[in-house]
């Protein structure tokens, strides 16, 4: 049975980092993908960022680009999304995703009904 666990969720104030963990078992991804979605409250689940398991392509949000990395440890079979630079506005509740669903790289990288495994989800609170 897949099993997706994230942690590093917590409360920050603007301006600082979080990096949350993905940890996964059960299978690899090898020649798929892990991502990043996020949920505010009264929002629809959102992309953040994905990353290829076939390579080292990347995807993001433009709503994170540039303050956000995602990587991967192939070894622990973890997913990780260093965030900086956070805002009041990154405050969400984020899921770690996985796809079987489709090989990338693909352009429906950002398509939550394309990832078929879901973490538990873990809260990021960013305070002004």
């Amino acid at each position: 049975q897949v099993q997706l666990v994230e942690s590093g969720g917590g409360l920050v104030q603007a301006g600082g980092s979080l990096r949350l963990s993905c940890g996964a078992s059960g299978r690899t991804f090898s020649g798929y993908a892990m991502g990043w979605f996020r949920q505010a409250p009264g929002k629809e689940r959102e992309f953040v960022a994905a990353i290829s398991w076939t390579d080292d392509r990347t995807y993001y949000t433009d709503h994170v680009k540039g303050r956000c990395t995602v990587s991967r440890d192939n070894a622990r079979n973890t997913v990780y999304l260093q965030m900086n630079s956070l805002k009041p506005e990154d405050t969400a509740v984020y899921y770690c995703a996985a796809t079987t669903r489709m090989r990338f790289p693909n352009v429906f990288y950002y398509s939550s009904a394309q990832y078929n495994y879901w973490g538990q989800g873990t809260q990021v609170t960013v305070s002004s």
